[in-house]
Parts: C-alpha cells; structure tokens; sequence
C-alpha cells in the first residue's frame, strides 16, 4: 500500500529539481522492509534524474552495492535476463566446438561417428542441454548462498560481504555510473536556471521581472535540447509558480500543439480559460484564435461573445478582432453587425475614449476590406457630425479624400472639409476644434494646396487662413530655430571659455590718499580670443566693471583703481593666454594683483620691457 502511494508521488513530481525529499522517504521505507532489490531499483531510476543532491545518492548506492551480495540487488528480471545471457554464451562456445569437431574428422584427426552412434546434431543437442542444466544449478546454488549470507548478515547490513564475481559487480556498477554522469551532465546546464528560481510553489504575490525572465530562459532552452518529456514536466512545474500568468498558459498550448499534442492543448486551454486565468481577456483572445485555427467555429465565436457579454464589455480590441474573423469565415454581413453593434454601445456612453478609434478601424473596414468607399465616406460624415471636436477624426477623414481622389475634386473634396475642420463655429453655434488644432490643419493645408493646387485654391485657402488666424504666426515660422537651439544644449557646453588676461598699462598720475602721494598701475583685461594675429581677428577687449570703494582699501596697492577709475589709453597687447581643452569645466578666475609702490621708488619701465614690481611676482590667473 505504502508502495503504491510513493510510486504515485514520484510519478508526478519525481523528476523535480528538488524532489530529493520524496525520494529520502521512499528509499526509508524500502530499508525498513529490507527488500534490498527495491533499494537498488530505487537508487538506479534516481541516478538517471538530475536531482539537487545526486551524487549524494551516488554515494550511497554505492556504498549498498559493496556491501551486500550481487544476487540481493538485482531483481528476478535481471536475473533471467542474466541466466538467459549465460546459456546463450554457453550454447554459442558449444557450436563453436561442434564446428571444430567436424573440421577434424573432415581431416581425419577424429573418427567420425557411426550410424549406431547418432549424427552430429544429436550430440550438439545433448550438449547444449547438458550446458543449460549446469548454468541452472550454478545461477540457483548462488542464489541459495545470498539469501543464507543475508540473513547471516542482516544484523549489520553495512559490513562488506565478498560477493563471488567481483567481475559481474564491477560490470553492475558501471551502468549505473553511466546514468549517473548522464543526469550530472544535464544538471550542469540546468543549474543555474534551477538557482534563479526563488518561489517554485504558488502565490498570489506577483514574481518579479527577473525570476519571470529566467522561466522563459529556462523553457527555452528545454524546448531546444530537453526533448518532450523534460518541456512537458517543466511546463507543469513552470505553471505552478506562475500560473496567474496567461503568457505561459498560452505558450504552453501552442508547444503542445508543436508537438503534436493537441489533447494537451486542449487540456491546458480549458484549464486556462475555465479556472486560473478566466477573468483575463487575452487568454480568451487566444482561445478563440486557437480554436478557429483547428476549426472549431463555434467554440471561437462563444469566445467572443463571453468577452463581450461577460467579461470585458465595450473592449474596442474584441470588437475589431471579432468583426475580423467573422469577415474570414466568409460573413461580411455579421462583421458590420458586430462594429455596428459596438458604435450604438459606445454612443450611449457620455464621454467614451473608444469611439473616435471605433469609427476609424469601421471606415477602414469598409473601404480596405468590403472596397465600399460610398459607405466609408458617409460612415465619415456621420462620424464629423457627432464628434466635431475629435482632431484625429478631421485628419482621418481627410486623408482618406487625399487617398482616394485625384486632380481638382480632391482639392475640393479637401478644402471643404478644411473649411468646416478650421471653422471657430458650428453651422449649430457650438464650438469646434480647438484654437491650436484649427490653425494646425489648415497650416497642412496650406502646404498641401501649394503642392496639388491651382492659383486660385491658394489664394483662396490663403485668404481663410489670414482671416482665421490673423495674428497668429505661421506654422513655417513657428518652427524656425536658429542654429545653437538646432545644436542642442551641447553647444553652450563646447563653446570655448574667455579667459580675461591683465596686462600692465603705463603708469597713470599720482593719487593723493591721506596726504600721501601713490602712483599706480591700471590693468586692461585681454581675452582669449587675442592671438598674435591680425587685427581683423583680434576680439574687443571685455571692460572692467568699476566699482566704488572705501579709501581704506587704498592700503592694499592695486585696490586703489577702484577709488579713482582712470580712463585708460589703448595699448598693444604684449601677452596672450590661450584656452585650455573644450572637455574642462570652466573655473573661476583668482586673480592675484602686486602691491604699488610709492611714486618716489618706482622706476618707468623701458617701452619694450613688461612691467614687473621689484621683490613682487604677478599672477594673473590659473587653471591648475
């Protein structure tokens, strides 16, 4: 009984990753019943599963293996296959030597046999016969001896126990070690995909992105090298996790129906749509879908019509798809019954998003698919006058008159619906289209009559447009931008920094501050832009802004300019600083100014020798 129980658990999930907990409890209860064949059945169908903790289980198999005898773990098939292998090798080595017989006598080494005696095959029969009742008295006296040594030795079942042929053991054990690094193989490559699954068991917590990621990586990759056995348990367990997901549910039909197996299609379809996902829209989508593709009509017209009657009524999605597939079952008829059906619903609704789009998918049905373009242009009629504030209705409709006219009338065609789109009033007096919208569409207008038009229609939509929008600008210089906002915020980044450098300009007259007379320097800021070129280069020298101080600062030497700002004479600049790389970010400029000595010590500078104050170093800013 326990038995059966066990076999029905590892039949469903004894293939699971992480099924070593099922299998620890079968093996227990298989040595409580020290039925050691059962033991070693167990271990070697576990051998051929890559499970987490395989080699574990490698492990101790075989441990069991030495140590109990070679008769105890195998089963009785094993056995007659055993015995069977045996007498065929017997019987083979015995017509071996019935051959070699016959070659002697045929060279007269050995005597043939005489009449009385009996031909040659009586005696190849009662050899072989002889061979076969040896081989059966040896295979049952070694099962006798086994079981006397099991029960010698059950009392310490782990003792190691000569098993005769350590040959035939050697052999046993090398099939199983042949499972064993078969299953070890394709753990190594599902390992990783078996780690990043963080919640095997159900939850009504949503996955996140990445374990739902590594689910599809995983089917994947079985689909490709697992075969169908391996995709169909990791589908099972794959909708365990997420079977709140319709895309698995859905990929899970259509790899079933790759395969060939539509009854698992079919199972996982109605499984899908009666139970786990029911509520969802698109898995009923796909149903539908599904069911036409293996013809069953009526099984996808019931789908849409749960969808629109139950479960997601006035979903613009299901009209359009339903209205399409009645169209290819050859009835044009009940699609334009199932869109007409879906405008009466939407126009009962005070504000529905869905019935602009719902004409337009209907205009198109009409005139793409029933080439009826009387029908789609009074559907568009109709539509302007309940929707007169819908600008993607006004556009819809006149690129349908654009595409479906040619020469003057549809210039007409267009200007007329132009002139109603753009019109601030209703013939009703209420409101159209906004200010923004109106001046937008007759600006395409405008482009659109230059390019198809005569004179007169573009004096014409020229004249409506100033009248329209007088003081507006025109969508040509609403879109004009000059050249730095065309190169993007990178052009004030790469614009090179000015740098002002100071020069030293000849020595002004004497300040008197506190009765003291000062003599000193001004400083004519140069830029960066200033290169040992011509004139014609050279940038205007930036001005200083000057600024009033308090005579204290006269103290502090060149501070003293501040005090009394001097106009200063145009001089040749004698240094230049050039910019560093575009890349740096600009810095702030520290410049560092000489204190001035007093006018009885300072000496006038040679015309061609730069000032320099004695004992003072000047820094006129660094980037460092």
């Amino acid at each position: 009984m326990f038995g059966r129980i066990f076999e029905r658990g590892v039949s469903f999930v004894g293939t699971d990753y992480l099924s070593h907990l099922l299998w620890d409890k079968y093996i227990e209860f298989e040595y409580s019943q020290q039925d050691w064949s059962r033991v070693a059945r167990i271990y070697t169908r576990i051998l051929q599963i890559p499970l987490q903790h395989l080699d574990r289980y490698y492990t101790s198999f075989k441990q069991i293996a030495r140590s109990r005898p070679l008769a105890e773990l195998l089963t009785t098939e094993e056995i007659a296959a055993a015995a069977a292998a045996a007498a065929e090798l017997e019987a083979k080595a015995a017509a071996e030597a019935n051959v070699q017989v016959r070659e002697a006598a045929q060279a007269g080494d050995v005597t043939p046999l005489s009449d009385g005696d009996g031909d040659a095959s009586a005696v190849t029969e009662a050899v072989i016969e002889a061979v076969t009742e040896a081989v059966t008295e040896v295979v049952t006296e070694v099962v006798n001896e086994a079981k006397t040594e099991a029960a010698d030795g059950a009392d310490n079942p782990e003792k190691e126990v000569e098993c005769g042929d350590s040959k035939a053991l050697e052999e046993y054990l090398a099939v199983r070690e042949i499972f064993y690094k078969a299953a070890k193989e394709w753990d190594s490559k599902i390992r990783d995909f078996e780690i990043a699954i963080r919640r095997p068991y159900f939850h009504v917590k949503p996955l996140d992105e990445a374990q739902l990621g590594n689910w599809h990586r995983y089917l994947d990759f079985v689909e490709k090298e697992g075969g169908f056995e391996k995709t169909k348990k990791l589908y099972e367990r794959c909708l365990i996790a997420c079977a709140n997901y319709p895309e698995y549910w859905i990929r899970l039909v259509q790899r079933m129906d790759t395969e060939g197996q539509l009854e698992l299609a079919l199972d996982g379809l109605r499984g899908a749509t009666s139970i786990f996902v029911k509520r969802r829209p698109e898995i009923h989508l796909f149903a539908a879908r599904f069911k036409e593709q293996h013809g069953d009509v009526e099984g996808a017209r019931v789908a849409f019509e749960t969808l629109r009657n139950e479960l997601v009524p006035g979903l613009l999605e299901v009209y359009v798809k339903q209205a399409n597939f009645e169209h290819r079952q050859g009835n044009a008829e009940a699609a334009c019954a199932v869109l007409d059906a879906a405008l009466q619903s939407e126009k009962l609704k005070e504000e529905s998003r869905a019935l602009t789009v719902l004409y337009i998918q209907y205009a198109r049905f009409l005139d793409q698919v029933l080439r009826s373009e009387d029908k789609a242009r009074e559907l568009f009629t109709t539509a302007l006058d309940h929707l007169p504030t819908s600008k993607a209705l006004w556009e819809a409709a006149i690129y349908f008159e654009v595409s479906h006219t040619t020469g003057e009338e549809q210039v007409y065609r267009v200007d007329a619906l132009v002139e109603r789109a753009s019109a601030p009033l209703r013939p009703d007096g209420s409101p159209g289209l906004l200010l923004v919208d109106r001046e937008e569409i007759s600006n395409v207008y405008l482009e659109y009559v230059d390019l198809f038009g005569d004179f007169d229609a573009i004096k014409k939509a020229e004249a409506r447009h100033r009248q329209l929008f007088p003081s507006r600008k025109s969508l040509l210089d609403s879109k004009k931008r000059t050249s730095a906002e065309l190169a993007g915020p990178q052009a004030k980044i790469l614009k090179p920094y000015v740098v002002a450098a100071v020069t030293p300009s000849p020595v002004a007259a004497p300040v008197v501050i506190n009765g003291q007379a000062w003599t000193t320097t001004s400083f004519t800021p140069q830029t960066a832009y200033s290169q040992p070129q011509s004139q014609a280069w050279q940038q205007p020298a930036p001005q200083l802004q000057t600024q009033q101080w308090n005579h204290g600062y006269a103290s502090y030497g060149a501070y003293a300019t501040y005090a009394q700002p001097q106009p200063q004479p145009s001089v040749q600049q004698q240094s230049v600083y050039t910019t560093y790389a575009q890349a740096y970010q600009p810095q702030e400029v520290i410049q560092t100014y000489a204190q001035v000595q007093p006018a009885s010590s300072y000496v006038q500078p040679s015309p061609t020798a730069q000032v320099q104050p004695s004992g003072t170093t000047v820094y006129y800013g660094s980037y460092c």
